[in-house]
């Protein structure tokens, strides 16, 4: 599932929420920048649209976009970059004017770096730029002052719940999400003004619920969820092994939890061999882990600990700096994905447990699999007839265990054949609806069923396919010719 934050990134300043006057200032800024040809510092806190407010700009005015960040690589090729772009004079390529925007993000980096000469230079390129520049900041006043005063400056506020709210429901509609207003109320709430993690928040639970409710939004308090960030941010960028220990001590995440964060998040700001060596780490927790289900002893916790943490940080080989977009565990977002269908695997391998004597976990590895390569696209009529009156499928399970569509008229019949058959047995009180006749039962009475079988009415699998396969008087075999299809003709070309 792609990214909410950047799949509803607003595309025209029109689009922006929550900060109209900012808005209007930084247009005012675009549509007179003949006038004063001054670069704008765009600051605020981090998630309040800063940055999608600069690109929406760019947009609306037709201007070809250079962005840049003040984190990537080392800050004088940044700067030597920025000066490139800023110093080009137009061409008939660049939109309109011949202009073209350079957005310089997370400016307020720049301070105090010897390695370029801190903002001094990014100043002097600043005051020669002969293209608008808009430099993106989370801390103004960490800018120094000469380049706070070589530009104009607009401020980012907070954004409003009563500015997110309609956000969120909109991107609700978008995504055909069922909500109550209250869980939309909820999230806005616990943001605090940040826009991008409300959104962020709403994806979160939205893959986790099929329907928004105000329960979900408790069970993902922002809190938890802050502090998850704030921890991989310490973990990623800035503790030392023993620190970043020390820091996963506050986080309320089980071990198994806390490695899907970082598994996932990790790669964001590692590479090459530092991301090699966290990702050695990672898998020794992961074995420690599964040493934990294996045993139950859960003093094993504290080494896998050890290495997503402790090992993870030690494997930085370079600083870190500026902010990354940090995101739940995709495996999440499977889990939220397949919900549906695994409650639906599940209910039907509980009724083939309880029916057949097994564990469910041997009917859904073992059981469920055979009866889906029987069954495929209900080609054995007579056996998805079967099946379906012994195990009581209704529509949507026959459709997932044989991969047919729910809604098609063979469904359907099959359905309605299966509960006749249902009747038909109550009243014969023969009990056994999936294994034929009387005179197949008969057949079949002394198979030995194996260990698990529970008596005379509930034979096995493979002795039905035996008996089918040896030519008994099975009605799937004999009142239907078989399908033409080599994989799924019948239980006897299956065996």
């Amino acid at each position: 599932m792609s990214d909410w934050t950047e799949t509803y990134r607003p595309t025209t300043l029109s689009e922006v929420r929550g900060n109209n006057k900012a808005r209007d200032q930084l247009e005012e800024w675009a549509e007179s920048w003949d006038d004063h040809r001054k670069a704008v510092i765009v600051h605020g806190s981090p998630g309040v649209g800063k940055t999608s407010a600069a690109h929406a700009l760019a947009n609306d005015m037709g201007w070809p976009v250079m962005e840049l960040n003040a984190s990537d690589s080392r800050g004088a090729d940044v700067i030597e970059r920025v000066a490139g772009e800023a110093s080009k004079s137009g061409t008939l390529t660049a939109g309109g004017s011949g202009r073209r925007l350079v957005i310089l993000d997370e400016a307020d980096n720049f301070h105090g770096n010897a390695d370029y000469g801190g903002s001094r230079e990014v100043t002097r390129v600043v005051k020669d730029a002969s293209q608008p520049m808009v430099l993106i900041a989370n801390e103004f006043y960490e800018m120094s002052q000469s380049l706070r005063d070589a530009c104009e400056t607009i401020e980012f506020r907070d954004v409003s719940k009563r500015s997110i709210v309609p956000v969120l429901r909109d991107i609700c509609r978008r995504e055909d999400v069922e909500f109550e207003e209250e869980a939309l109320e909820k999230i806005a709430e616990s943001t605090s003004g940040d826009l991008r993690s409300a959104v962020n928040d709403l994806q979160a639970v939205a893959e986790e619920a099929e329907r928004l409710t105000v329960e979900d939004v408790v069970t993902s308090e922002r809190d938890t969820t802050e502090g998850i960030f704030d921890f991989l941010d310490a973990l990623i960028k800035e503790e030392d092994a023993q620190g970043a220990l020390y820091a996963s001590y506050d986080v309320d995440e089980t071990p198994d939890d806390l490695l899907n964060w970082i598994e996932d998040n990790v790669p964001k700001d590692y590479e090459g061999a530092e991301l090699a060596d966290a990702y050695e780490f990672l898998s020794n927790a992961d074995r420690w882990l599964g040493r934990v289900r294996a045993t139950q002893n859960y003093s094993f916790w504290r080494y896998a600990t050890d290495n997503m943490t402790a090992g993870v940080a030690a494997s930085r080989r370079d600083p870190k700096g500026g902010w990354t977009r940090y995101g739940p565990p995709s495996y999440w977002s499977k889990l939220g994905r397949t919900k549906g269908t695994r409650n639906t695997r599940d209910a039907i391998a509980e009724r083939i447990a309880e029916r057949e004597g097994t564990s469910v976990a041997t009917a859904r590895r073992e059981i469920l699999p055979f009866l889906s390569a029987m069954t495929h696209h209900c080609k054995n009529r007579e056996l998805t007839v079967r099946m379906a009156a012994t195990y009581e499928l209704d529509e949507g399970e026959v459709s997932f265990v044989t991969g047919s569509g729910k809604t098609t008229n063979k469904v359907e019949s099959i359905v309605e054949d299966a509960a006749e058959r249902r009747e038909e047995q109550a009243v014969e009180h023969s009990g056994n609806a999936f294994f034929g006749s009387a005179s197949s039962d008969a057949d079949l009475e002394d198979v030995d069923v194996g260990d698990e079988g529970t008596g005379d009415d509930q034979q096995s699998l493979g002795a039905v396919a035996e008996t089918e396969g040896e030519g008994t008087s099975s009605e799937g075999t004999t009142d239907e010719p078989a399908e033409s299809d080599d994989d799924q003709s019948g239980l006897s070309d299956f065996m």
